[in-house]
């Protein structure tokens, strides 16, 4: 009911003069009793040896855990001078709230600080969280959880308002062409008509279901560290006993179009000349892993700028996402409880917002990861097309094999045939016309069929295929037994099986050749 302008004047001047008036202070480390420790000063419209004059109504300005606040601001690299000059430099802007709470919402000129009002209660369990915020923020200060810089409280006229200080989500600099707020349920999260009419609408789960059905795209390695910080902020949330937090996500296609770059990069100019410094680990890319890379030279000056992550939608449109995690100053104590079992009686328990911390951060995970962030798969050869070239290399290796065989073969059976002519002419010196003509096989020899063998086509290797030839048989005159040779190709491979092959040649002085394949 106050005024924002008497609000954001106060906040203004309260602000100044503790900032101011810490520096005084010689740093130490932060101790347990820092984080509970309220200072206050009064501020009467007239001044006082200590106050400035100003023409707002008397008020008193308190802060929360002034030591410990000025410890987070060191971490992010904030000075106290650049904190001052941002946030009183310029007068604060205020922002429309798409929320059932109530708060105001007010950003500084050069885009990074929110200032929010908050409740009683919410103050309270920030100034009890500060130690585990604390601690988690020594192990890891890239984390998508809000960064709270300061918390104070405004008192005038019998009214107290308490405000926190936070690091900016969505940059101005950059125009949000979609804007949501998720928790991953269904029940009534859908932004109302109201909501809607505005001209940078805030929407909710069902709306980013039916909008961006197909979800986001992300490569494998931003993938697995957005997917990382959430997990693991998630688990610091359920720790605390937290939930009904949300995901603010803000969505700006990167157009072709060179105005609107040209007012971008301009934008982006004028918001580092006003902040004169950059927090750290503020943006969405430094908050899971560090300044990105892009290969397109816009998205890279974009993303350096304003630290936006780089996606693609299932269109094939190029994306930067601006994301935080927001509102965790939600605890699951009686009223919530009794919120979640009335809903739970009515509409299907787990579909509703409010819901136990473990539950709350297993389905706001599954969610995120599910419908929201996906990644870009790899294109991989099919199997069949691998089968299809490991066969044919297979057949190509066969026929080589036979070749190299039945060339060897040949070289063998040439030496053979001329050996056994020699021992024929020697058998007409010896013998004269005593030759015996049943030892000279009229049938192709065994050497010239599996020649034959070999001559089997490439094409008709096949996995499961199976040559056999049968082959002449020789008959010794003194044993009678069947000799023969088999050739056999199977599963891309060649077995030669032959049993033992002998070729028995007899004189008058009983004189026997043995021949081994």
């Amino acid at each position: 009911q106050t005024a924002s302008s008497a609000i954001k004047g106060a906040i203004q001047l309260g602000i100044g003069y503790t900032v101011g008036n810490l520096t005084s202070k010689p740093d130490r480390d932060v101790l347990m009793q820092d984080f509970y420790v309220v200072e206050s000063v009064f501020l009467p419209s007239e001044g006082s040896n200590l106050t400035p004059a100003h023409h707002y109504p008397d008020f008193r300005f308190k802060t929360y855990a002034p030591l410990a606040f000025r410890y987070f601001r060191e971490l992010f690299g904030i000075k106290p001078d650049d904190y001052l000059y941002s946030i009183c430099s310029e007068p604060l802007i205020e922002l429309s709230n798409p929320g059932a709470s109530g708060s105001l919402f007010f950003v500084t000129s050069g885009d990074e600080f929110i200032i929010k009002t908050v409740q009683h209660k919410e103050a309270e369990f920030l100034q009890k969280l500060l130690p585990g915020y604390y601690m988690n923020l020594n192990q890891n200060p890239r984390t998508l959880l809000p960064k709270f810089y300061g918390l104070y409280c405004v008192q005038s006229g019998g009214i107290n308002i308490r405000i926190v200080v936070m690091n900016n989500v969505l940059p101005r600099a950059l125009k949000m062409h979609f804007t949501y707020d998720l928790k991953g349920s269904t029940y009534k999260r859908r932004a109302s008509r109201k909501e809607r009419e505005k001209s940078n609408p805030t929407f909710k789960d069902l709306d980013f279901l039916q909008d961006m059905h197909e979800g986001l795209y992300f490569d494998s390695e931003t993938h697995s560290a957005l997917m990382k910080t959430l997990q693991r902020d998630c688990r610091v949330l359920e720790s605390f006993k937290i939930m009904d937090y949300s995901l603010l996500l803000g969505i700006h296609i990167l157009n072709s179009n060179m105005k609107e770059k040209e007012e971008c990069s301009q934008s982006a100019s004028d918001t580092k000349r006003h902040g004169g410094q950059k927090v750290l680990y503020s943006t969405a890319m430094e908050s899971i892993q560090g300044p990105g890379k892009s290969g397109d030279s816009v998205m890279r000056e974009i993303t350096n700028t304003m630290g936006g992550i780089p996606a693609k939608s299932y269109k094939g449109e190029k994306l930067l996402l601006f994301m935080g995690i927001i509102d965790i100053l939600q605890s699951y104590r009686l009223m919530k409880k009794l919120e979640h079992s009335w809903k739970a009686l009515v509409y299907d328990g787990d579909t509703v917002s409010v819901h136990r911390p473990s539950f709350y951060a297993d389905r706001f995970l599954k969610f995120m990861n599910a419908r929201v962030f996906k990644k870009v798969q790899a294109l991989k050869p099919s199997p069949s097309k691998k089968r299809c070239n490991s066969i044919t290399a297979l057949k190509a290796a066969s026929q080589e094999i036979v070749c190299a065989v039945s060339q060897e073969w040949k070289d063998e059976k040439r030496g053979i045939l001329a050996e056994g002519q020699s021992y024929a002419s020697l058998d007409e010196e010896v013998l004269g016309s005593h030759h015996r003509p049943d030892l000279v096989p009229s049938t192709p020899s065994l050497f010239e069929a599996a020649s034959l063998a070999t001559t089997l086509s490439s094409s008709s290797l096949n996995a499961d295929e199976h040559c056999q030839r049968d082959q002449p048989t020789l008959y010794s005159s003194s044993k009678g037994l069947p000799s023969s040779s088999t050739f056999t190709l199977g599963d891309s491979a060649i077995y030669l099986t032959s049993e033992q092959s002998t070729l028995e040649m007899e004189n008058d002085n009983a004189s026997v050749l043995d021949v081994y394949l």
